[in-house]
């Protein structure tokens, strides 16, 4: 299978596998707002009522812009920008008591996820 389509993007069952699993996480997060204020609250992130939303918000648009791969570099900054911004407030393995596994887990998960969003940027900044 070819590593781009024909019009030289990055493949589509690629960017579909990443941009689908994303879209998902957004949709719930804009689902559940509520409840992820209430976390991001009890973890110490700032401005939880603004700053989720608008976090799910880059996610969204950015893993909706990485499938169609409709302005790539700005949708995969979207997407890099969430979880530079969401891993360590939230996954903070280093300071937890209980769960340390866990939030050890979903920070490398987050970490694998932003290096591919930042190779869709490289690929993004080539064309």
């Amino acid at each position: 299978m070819a590593d781009t389509d024909a019009t030289g993007a990055p493949s589509r069952l690629g960017r579909l596998l990443f941009a689908g699993g994303l879209t998902v996480l957004a949709a719930l997060n804009l689902k559940n707002l509520d409840g992820r204020i209430a976390y991001a609250d009890a973890k110490g992130v700032p401005a939880p009522t603004k700053l989720v939303p608008a976090a799910s918000a880059l996610l969204l648009g950015g893993s909706l812009g990485i499938a169609s791969w409709t302005r790539p570099k700005l949708s995969a900054g979207s997407i890099a920008t969430f979880f530079v911004g969401v891993t360590p407030l939230m996954h903070d393995f280093w300071n937890a008591e209980d769960g340390v596994e866990d939030e050890l887990m979903s920070f490398l998960q987050n970490l694998a996820v932003l290096g591919a969003a930042v190779s869709f940027f490289r690929r993004a900044s080539r064309d």
